[in-house]
């Protein structure tokens, strides 16, 4: 299927890199590596660390297996979103906002957004915490720092998506040293480590950390991210290509998730080895562990190590969030703005609530923000894993490429499993936040935004179902015959009364042109144009300033214009408010058909200036012809 340029997941690398240029076999294999390993990325996030930390801390290596069943987990959703992009060609949000109406997909665009800033609140206080412990600095000026980092996206987009991806690879490489090295400090049992994974949960505690490794595993952001990077590679759309391209794309996010689960499975390791065996059952803050891991190893690399991992985790995680930002604005809303301001915005909205929080509560406060970014997190993570499944197990829409039975059996119950573990992480969280609070009207919006997650969520799984039926009752090819009869039914007409939207400027000659080729011999033209002056504006027709005079006497020209042609016409001048006023007139004098010019404003512009077609175009019941 061939999409506009605009409507391009990422159009300015979509389809960048060609496979089949690559040279020979295994450079052409090794052209599809890449997306994976940005996905990788927000696996390993400074969010995730905090769970792994507490994890081994308090139990050990008994909770490993916990990290390889939510690595499973992943593989099987990161695998549905590439295929996904690899047969429909669309990400995850564009077909969001193609299945779902408006009104719901604007709940879901907002709440995808609040999961990116929930990741970058996350990926900053990590970058900060990193830089502090690595040079003392204080954690505000670690978190102004990371805007720098707007600056090394946009250079590295420019380099090109290969060059971006080997950025992201050479930083996963980097943490994932800093933890074999620090493995080889802490020296673990191996034969203990291997145990850990036989499913087990030891005490009473070991299921909230459960919980909250699988809720920090899973990112909502990543599958909207891996539907569009796999659109980078351009394949043939032939059977034997997209097969091609969907086994590579599966042993890419193979490779890529098995390293972030060695990254988190070390973390966790190293908490076990490091603190459980010495008695520190309680650390689960970042600061705990760095202080700790010198005294209790008895060097100080293994400190260094732990900081400069984090800060790397923190520095690739905050620029693939970024991409999923784009994807998610230009998805749902087919919004492209400047790839600088998208940026900024996004870290703005992560950095203010984390500088007011240190300023106001201090540092004490960190580990409490980086908790609340997951839990936004999880209460995001059902409304992309719900859509995702109902796309991918669409055969109208992916054909021989639909997923089978069997893999549709364990993605929903993956999906169930996501589901009740992050909305038991969310209630939890909410019920902790109305017993530490006795205002009514704070509870009472603390409800009413659960039962509104909750109502979402039905209508999230239960609207694809009901379309699907719905569709199942259309006959396309009918509809389209009729549709084609009735277009032949009686004589065209000339349209006889003309409205032109004038406003004196260089868009009227085009106005009039198309008025003069669409008019039959009897047209009648009805030329309409709005004084904006102060007084015409307070005053309305009672208004005799210059400007309403000037006005007048330009109309009259048009008029005689095509008068001298040897059509009627006649001139009627507006007030106040342009597009009602035109509606008012078109109305009144019965039209047919209304010609306007295109003011070719951008959004910033119809803000500023007012925005005029569209809502003509919902006033009135003619058509509607745009000269441009």
């Amino acid at each position: 299927m061939e999409h506009l340029e605009h409507d391009k997941s990422l159009s300015e690398v979509h389809g960048q890199v060609v496979p089949a240029n690559a040279g020979s076999k295994w450079k052409k294999i090794f052209a599809f590596f890449g997306p994976a390993y940005l996905v990788s990325v927000g696996y390993m996030d400074p969010g995730n660390w905090a769970t792994d930390i507490a994890g081994g801390s308090q139990f050990g290596y008994a909770l490993i297996w916990v990290l390889l069943m939510s690595n499973m987990m992943a593989l099987l959703l990161q695998s549905l979103s590439a295929r996904l992009g690899v047969v429909q060609g669309r990400d995850l949000a564009q077909c969001s906002r193609e299945m779902y109406p408006q009104s719901v997909n604007v709940v879901l665009y907002i709440l995808a957004e609040i999961a990116i800033a929930a990741c970058d609140l996350a990926e900053v206080l990590g970058m900060a915490i990193g830089l502090n412990l690595l040079f003392g600095w204080p954690l505000l000026w670690g978190v102004l720092i990371s805007l720098l980092d707007t600056v090394l996206l946009l250079y590295l987009q420019k380099l090109g998506m290969r060059k971006l991806e080997a950025f992201i690879i050479a930083l996963v490489a980097i943490i994932g040293s800093c933890f074999l090295v620090e493995m080889f400090i802490a020296k673990p049992v191996i034969a203990d480590v291997v145990k850990g994974f036989r499913p087990s949960l030891p005490g009473e505690g070991a299921l909230f950390i459960a919980i909250g490794i699988i809720g920090a595993t899973v990112m909502p952001h990543n599958l909207y991210l891996h539907s569009a990077l796999v659109q980078t590679r351009k394949i043939g759309r032939d059977e034997a290509s997209i097969r091609q391209a969907l086994k590579l794309n599966t042993v890419d996010s193979a490779i890529a998730l098995n390293l972030a689960f060695f990254v988190n499975a070390g973390i966790l390791v190293l908490a076990g080895a490091v603190f459980y065996t010495s008695g520190h059952h309680e650390i689960a803050s970042l600061q705990d562990a760095h202080m700790l891991l010198a005294p209790l190893l008895g060097t100080n690399v293994a400190p260094i190590l732990f900081a400069v991992a984090l800060i790397a985790a923190g520095q690739s995680s905050t620029v693939t969030g970024t991409l999923a930002g784009q994807i998610i604005m230009e998805g749902y809303l087919r919004l492209r703005i400047n790839p600088a301001m998208r940026r900024l915005l996004t870290r703005m909205l992560a950095i203010v609530p984390a500088v007011v929080v240190l300023v106001v509560a201090g540092d004490a406060m960190v580990d409490k923000l980086l908790i609340f970014s997951q839990v936004l997190l999880s209460m995001q993570l059902a409304f992309a894993v719900i859509p995702l499944i109902h796309f991918v197990s669409d055969r109208k829409k992916m054909g021989m490429f639909t997923i089978k039975p069997i893999t549709k059996v364990l993605a929903w119950l993956i999906a169930a499993v996501i589901v009740v573990l992050n909305l038991k992480l969310f209630n939890d969280s909410v019920g902790e936040w109305m017993s530490q609070t006795s205002h009514f009207w704070v509870k009472a919006l603390v409800v009413a935004l659960v039962v509104f997650i909750y109502v979402m969520l039905i209508v999230t799984t239960v609207y694809p179902f009901i379309m699907r039926r719905k569709e199942a009752n259309i006959f396309v090819h009918e509809n389209v015959k009729d549709l084609a009869a009735a277009a032949l039914e009686g004589s065209a007409q000339p349209f006889g009364r003309i409205a032109l939207a004038l406003d004196f400027s260089a868009n009227d000659g085009k106005v009039m042109r198309y008025a003069l080729q669409l008019a039959g011999v009897n047209a009648h033209f009805v030329l309409i144009h709005v004084v904006e002056s102060a007084s015409a504006r307070k005053m309305g027709q009672d208004a005799h300033d210059y400007e309403t005079r000037q006005d007048q006497q330009h109309l009259d020209e048009y008029v005689t214009f095509f008068t001298g042609r040897g059509y009627k016409a006649e001139g009627m001048l507006g007030y106040k408010d342009r597009a009602p006023e035109i509606a008012r007139i078109v109305k009144e004098q019965q039209c047919d058909l209304l010609i306007i010019g295109s003011h070719g404003h951008n959004t910033a512009h119809d803000i500023l200036y007012g925005e005029t077609i569209n809502t003509v175009r919902h006033m009135i019941k003619i058509p509607v012809f745009i000269a441009q």
